[in-house]
């Protein structure tokens, strides 16, 4: 099952006509992503002390349905793939059960001089065992 969060859609996030700005869907589904490690126990600012750093290196989006001023949205967060270094997200965003805004994300981890690290052994447990 995905991870959910609920987001409103204030004066700031919109353009002149009221609807998102697209660029502004990719912080909610941070603010998500975030969010869902942090349920699932992982602290990010921990890994960073640590010099551990988790980039997005990879994003495809699909905006089908704009999101308008005073509305309020579901961003949801599932693991799409975990490999070794990186993982992909799956993110939508919905209202009302339609999906407005689907995005696969990936992100890698890298040290402090941007080289490639394993993801660290508590990554491994927040892909969702398959269903039978």
């Amino acid at each position: 099952m995905a991870h959910s969060i609920k987001v409103k859609i204030y004066y700031e996030d919109t353009d002149a006509g009221g609807v998102v700005y697209y660029a502004n869907y990719l912080r909610y589904m941070e603010r998500a992503r975030t969010e869902f490690l942090a349920e699932k126990g992982i602290n990010i600012a921990q890994f960073h002390a640590e010099g551990l750093f988790f980039v997005v290196t990879h994003v495809d989006i699909s905006y089908k349905r704009p999101a308008r001023l005073g509305e309020i949205i579901d961003v949801t967060t599932e693991v799409a793939e975990m490999k070794k270094a990186s993982m992909t997200i799956l993110n939508r965003v919905c209202k009302e059960g339609f999906v407005m805004v689907e995005a696969l994300v990936t992100i890698a981890c890298i040290d402090k001089d941007g080289r490639p690290k394993r993801l660290p052994e508590s990554f491994m447990a927040v892909k969702e065992p398959e269903k039978s």
